[in-house]
């Protein structure tokens, strides 16, 4: 579905864990410049104990008005307590430095730029991450189990001989609506047509399909030529659904349900027929095909999405209805298991395809301080209104391979992102740690 958004704004702010660095403590003596001054008064301002016109340039308030700042400052307390004070600067620059600040559950890290004339005010604050404080896999657990609705997730740790150990998890065998996570199943089977020989990622193929959130080919006209790793890039990367549906297309929804099989699904019943995106959303905005394809056996199920083709286009969405929080998650989706996508993502790392694993490490779906704790790190997500999955393929710098996997589904409001999205980043820097 859509592709999921990780980062919020304060400058641009992203929820995601913190760098190490070499730091250089903020009790250093140090001669005191403008940045210093700044540096010291952050605390105050991120608690709202200083006025923000006093302390952000005008052109940093064009762009982040006060009550977005003082929104997204409320938000960082209610999450982790009141900022306290600076824990470490690393200059790197005259006007610039990169600072640890303390919250009384969590350390943040931000750059930070000064403007070099007086009055010297901030022109740019990019809160980078957090990293809880003391954070175990218990805590990280209880935090799943809050979640209103279902959850669920899985860590297994990969040996050298293939044999896949859990060391984490909660409800791992439960069927979840995974969203666009689906698609590592039609970029697996690119893989292994490619691998088998019968096509090469170089092919050219025209784009013939339009979908709602294709970020990479909205306005694209029908037909255009691309590449197959150009598609699978896109499709993976910014979850674009036209270059999704074009590939299923060229591969076969058989192939790849095939491919699914072989890989192995504990609940293929939930899983087919695999559906394009286009028919997802047209099933989901029409009443009568949607009370008709629910109430179906998978048999039926694909005489429908054959009889009434020409009611699941593009043009048969209505996207208002899309817009009006969650849709038929527990019956109009794509389902797996935490296990199920375990098993898939052990299926493409064990293939060694440089092209795959490439692809999959060009969006890592987390913040670059996070996936430098790893040698190597492929993802994908997916999110819809009362959806969203995450998915990574993960290397340690010690060389051990781990399957990291999550899904949240609320059928009854909307999920919050930015929560989940955190929880498995936490997941991953434990694991990492």
């Amino acid at each position: 579905m859509r592709t999921m958004k990780l980062a919020l704004i304060l400058g641009a702010l992203s929820l995601s864990p913190i760098p190490a660095f070499a730091q250089t403590p903020a009790t250093a003596a140090q001669p005191a410049t403008p940045l210093d001054a700044r540096i010291a008064q952050l605390p105050s301002v991120l608690s709202g104990k200083l006025p923000y016109a006093d302390y952000f340039a005008p052109s940093f308030l064009a762009i982040v008005p006060e009550a977005q700042l003082k929104g997204l400052s409320d938000q960082l307390i209610a999450q982790y307590g009141k900022p306290l004070k600076i824990l470490s600067i690393k200059r790197v620059g005259p006007s610039s430095a990169t600072v640890q600040i303390e919250y009384e559950k969590a350390i943040a890290t931000a750059d930070i730029s000064v403007e070099p004339a007086s009055p010297n005010k901030i022109v740019g604050l990019l809160i980078r991450g957090f990293e809880t404080k003391d954070d175990t896999v218990a805590k990280i657990d209880a935090d799943f189990a809050a979640l209103p609705g279902a959850a669920g997730y899985l860590v297994e740790k990969v040996a050298a001989d293939g044999t896949r150990t859990q060391i984490a998890g909660r409800n791992v065998t439960q069927q979840f609506a995974v969203a666009s996570t689906f698609k590592l199943y039609v970029l697996a089977e690119l893989a292994a047509q490619v691998d088998a020989g019968r096509r090469k990622w170089s092919d050219v193929v025209p784009l013939t399909d339009i979908s709602y959130s294709s970020t990479a080919t909205q306005g694209w006209p029908r037909d255009t030529p691309v590449t197959l790793q150009t598609l699978a890039t896109w499709m993976i990367s910014v979850s674009d659904n036209a270059a999704t549906d074009t590939l299923m297309r060229v591969l076969g929804r058989e192939a790849i349900e095939k491919k699914l099989a072989l890989i192995g699904h504990s609940n293929p019943e939930r899983a087919l027929p695999l559906l394009t995106t286009v028919e997802a959303f047209a099933l989901k905005t029409n009443p009568e095909l949607s009370k008709a394809f629910q109430t179906a056996n998978e048999a039926k199920q694909r005489a429908l999405l054959q009889q009434k083709s020409a009611d699941l286009t593009y043009e048969k969405i209505n996207l208002v209805a899309l817009g009006s929080g969650p849709v038929a998650i527990d019956s109009i989706e794509w389902f797996a298991a935490p296990v199920d996508i375990a098993a898939l993502l052990n299926n493409m790392r064990s293939t060694a395809s440089a092209s795959l694993l490439n692809i999959l490490s060009v969006n890592k779906g987390v913040a670059p301080a996070s996936a430098a704790k790893w040698a190597y790190l492929g993802y994908k997500g997916g999110s819809e209104p009362g959806v969203i999955s995450m998915s990574f393929i993960a290397k340690s710098k010690a060389g051990a391979f781990y399957n990291i996997t999550g899904s949240w589904n609320n059928p009854a409001t909307e999920v919050d992102n930015a929560v989940f999205a955190q929880l498995m980043t936490r997941l991953l820097d434990n694991v990492a740690g």
